[in-house]
């Protein structure tokens, strides 16, 4: 569901604009004030799940999520629709991550591939579900169901957990004591988060660093993260544990999926600009063009989780990026009459390679932790994520809409501009080779130390 509300609101914009008297520059807030929100308090999940336990946490806020969900439908201006997003994306940063919580310490190190594949099945089909359902929900119904759809899964998901979710607190690094909240933490790395993606949101929206709206943001994020760096080094229990980093291993496979996350999302957005913009499809069209991404998503989590399981994401990653760029080189290439059935098998090996690859990334990340660490680490895969996404879509977009004005200029249609576009998502996808291989090399010298490591005495008899 969280997932999915960054994505279906999108194709309603237009008609929530409308609807509800308002420009475009106030209701893009809709979108934006619940991004901010889900980044603030994705930091906070570590903590919440060891002091209260991942049941709880979850289930207070699914339930707060389905109750916003609700009041966002019942909107009756822009400015009340933007507040009630602020408090939907504040129930909605956790689902995720706790959820993970949850599954990383049920599942172990051994088993983190096919949980990990599990956990992609949202995050990867929502950005190609989300433009469908959005699509199909304000033409044969309103705008209010996109946030309606929300309640009736919301209840399900909380009868299910209160059944089936375990009741223990999450085992972090402060042990059976009570963990204290990081304030000094939070006051500097969420606002920061946020700050980041709002400024970045801002780049991609005036198209240009140079305004102050764009670059004072980001600044000022930068230095609030780079304090509370500085500050979790010198203290017990941070907020989020950036002492991790100092394992290659788990700094190449965070470094992979925050550069995954900007090659996800970053060409996600262009998928349905380019089928409506240059092919002239409608919303729903474009949305339904996208679905064979997802079916290869699916296939490459299958495969590749069990792959990660067996071999180790060092080995798999790479032979998913492979397949990711190599799917996207078809849109890189692609003009106004490119056929559709072309399109539609790039898009299978790009999904495939984004199963593949992200998934098996978060995978390596978790398998290089103690279960202690699992609670703290979580949110911090998530917010690289978040933050990648961000810095994805905001250059993409920049990248796009200027090649459109410069050929525009130039009496040429857009779809060059998309294929130029495109040509940097496949040189991003490249680039997320160069940490995948760092985790390659890593995990081969930990399997080289395991195998000289000497056997352990047997124990004296008594």
């Amino acid at each position: 569901m969280s997932i999915l509300d960054t994505t279906i609101v999108n194709v309603a914009l237009q008609t929530l604009r409308e609807d509800l008297g308002a420009s475009l520059a106030t209701i893009q807030w809709v979108s934006t004030a619940y991004l901010l929100a889900l980044a603030s308090v994705i930091p906070l999940t570590g903590w919440a799940a060891e002091r209260l336990g991942p049941r709880r946490v979850w289930m207070t806020v699914v339930a707060a999520f389905v109750l916003t969900s609700a009041l966002c439908g019942l909107a009756w201006s822009a400015g009340v629709l933007i507040a009630f997003r602020v408090l939907q994306g504040l129930a909605g940063g956790m689902i995720m991550p706790v959820g993970m919580i949850t599954l990383a310490q049920a599942a172990g190190p051994q088993r983190m591939g096919r949980t990990m594949s599990v956990v992609g099945v949202p995050m990867l089909l929502a950005p190609v579900v989300g433009p469908v359902l959005g699509g199909v929900l304000v033409d044969d119904l309103s705008w209010r169901w996109i946030f309606y759809v929300n309640v009736p899964i919301g209840l399900i998901g909380l009868a299910l957990a209160a059944r089936l979710l375990p009741a223990e607190r999450a085992i972090g690094a402060s042990g059976d004591q009570p963990p204290v909240l990081d304030w000094r933490g939070l006051l500097m790395l969420s606002p920061g988060v946020a700050a980041i993606v709002f400024g970045l949101s801002e780049y991609g929206e005036h198209r240009t660093p140079t305004v102050m709206i764009a670059w004072l943001p980001v600044l000022i994020g930068l230095l609030l993260v780079a304090l509370f760096i500085r500050h979790a080094l010198r203290v017990r229990f941070p907020l989020v544990e950036v002492r991790l980093f100092r394992s290659r291993g788990f700094a190449a496979a965070a470094g992979t999926t925050f550069l995954l996350g900007a090659a996800l999302f970053g060409s996600m957005i262009l998928l349905p600009l380019y089928y409506q913009v240059a092919r002239g499809e409608s919303p729903l069209d474009s949305g339904l063009l996208i679905v064979p991404q997802g079916l290869g998503a699916a296939v490459g989590m299958n495969i590749g989780g069990r792959l990660t399981d067996r071999f180790g994401g060092g080995r798999v990653i790479p032979f998913g990026l492979l397949c990711l760029a190599a799917g996207t080189l078809p849109f890189a290439l692609a003009g106004a009459h490119t056929p559709y059935w072309l399109l539609a098998a790039g898009l299978v090996f790009r999904g495939f390679g984004l199963g593949g690859s992200m998934m098996p990334a978060m995978a390596a990340a978790y398998a290089t932790l103690e279960r202690h660490e699992v609670p703290r680490a979580t949110p911090m895969l998530n917010v690289l994520q978040r933050v990648g996404g961000s810095l994805g879509v905001a250059t993409f977009t920049v990248i796009l809409e200027n090649g459109i004005e410069d050929r525009r200029a130039h009496g040429a249609g857009p779809a060059a501009a998309f294929a130029h576009t495109y040509l940097w998502a496949v040189v991003a996808g490249v680039i997320a080779l160069i940490p995948a291989l760092i985790l390659r090399r890593e995990e081969a010298r930990a399997r080289r130390a395991e195998r000289h490591e000497p056997p352990k005495p047997e124990p004296m008899a008594a």
